[in-house]
């Protein structure tokens, strides 16, 4: 699942695939998947995953697998928040989080923002990514956090609870109100008087020159066009 920053990749949009569903397939169920933390032995694994997982998903190739290399050396980053899923003791899916804000004038408020979410092509719609997400927003409202706000698909985050940052009056940088900036209160009320410009720093930036050198330590690929591209780019310069 994905949406990034760099240059407009959905804006911040390397964030979510939408491509995972609620049901489950095969010998795959809920009660075979394993969710437990991210460890230092599992990187290569997880920016591989991830790079299977977005190849040519929203672009021709992808950037999701460097942007989770990087994510993980900022402070931003939330270790208690990064989770792999297993089947059979094999790592299928990930996902991680990052420290946002809400800015508005001097005040800014610390939100969080998730993603990538990344699930193995042949592990995709059989519910590992909703796992990933429900466990996670759990463990984040637990964590006394006010929200998360991401970049995402609106008809696949709103079963989450996710709804328009309209609704809050939360903007991206430009002060508009894109179709998919989405956010979800972690309880009642939390994001009461919290309103302004929602800014994930440069956590998300990506450079395309150290995209093509690290691209050169994963095996070769093409590049090219799938239909997912479409809805992304449809989104791309939707607003409310």
């Amino acid at each position: 699942m994905a949406f990034v920053t760099g240059g407009k990749h959905f804006g911040q949009y390397t964030y979510e695939h939408w491509f995972d569903h609620e049901y489950e397939f095969g010998d795959v169920s809920k009660n075979n998947i394993e969710l437990r933390l991210e460890e230092e032995n599992d990187y290569k694994i997880v920016e591989n995953l991830t790079r299977e997982a977005f190849w040519n998903h929203h672009v021709p190739g992808c950037d999701e697998h460097l942007l989770i290399h990087n994510l993980r050396k900022t402070k931003e980053f939330i270790k208690e928040l990064d989770f792999v899923a297993l089947y059979n003791k094999q790592i299928v899916g990930n996902i991680v989080y990052v420290k946002s804000k809400i800015i508005n004038n001097d005040t800014k408020n610390d939100v969080l923002t998730f993603g990538p979410v990344s699930v193995l092509p042949e592990y995709q719609n059989k519910g590992i990514g909703s796992r990933l997400i429900n466990h996670t927003i759990n463990l984040s409202r637990e964590m006394g956090f006010k929200g998360i706000i991401i970049y995402g698909d609106p008809e696949y985050y709103k079963k989450f609870g996710f709804v328009a940052s309209k609704q809050y009056n939360i903007t991206n940088k430009e002060n508009k109100f894109p179709v998919a900036l989405l956010v979800l209160e972690l309880y009642p009320n939390a994001l009461n008087g919290i309103e302004g410009i929602f800014d994930e720093g440069k956590a998300y930036e990506v450079d395309k020159n150290e995209l093509e050198e690290f691209d050169k330590h994963f095996p070769a690929k093409e590049k090219g066009y799938s239909k997912t591209q479409d809805r992304f780019n449809e989104l791309l310069d939707k607003y409310v």
